[in-house]
């Protein structure tokens, strides 16, 4: 994927998204980001940060908490 295209589609997923966390992934120039694991669902990753209960993104399941950022898991399934 070609960055210019990277970019647009994160500035694009910002402006759908109101981050209760002021997109400190990406201020951290997405160096900073939350303990999640691309699982092979479309709209979930599993998530493993200590502080997911407070996340508004964060879902709980089955013994397992979910992510559903939409930008968390665009940069875990594009950014190897």
């Amino acid at each position: 994927m070609r960055q210019e295209d990277f970019r647009r589609r994160v500035a694009e997923i910002i402006g759908e998204i109101n981050c209760p966390k002021g997109y400190t992934c990406m201020e951290s120039n997405f160096l900073h980001l939350c303990r999640a694991m691309d699982i092979g669902c479309e709209t979930y990753l599993i998530c493993f940060d200590e502080n997911s209960a407070s996340c508004p993104f964060s879902v709980s399941f089955a013994a397992s908490r979910y992510c559903k950022c939409p930008l968390r898991i665009y940069l875990a399934k594009n950014l190897k």
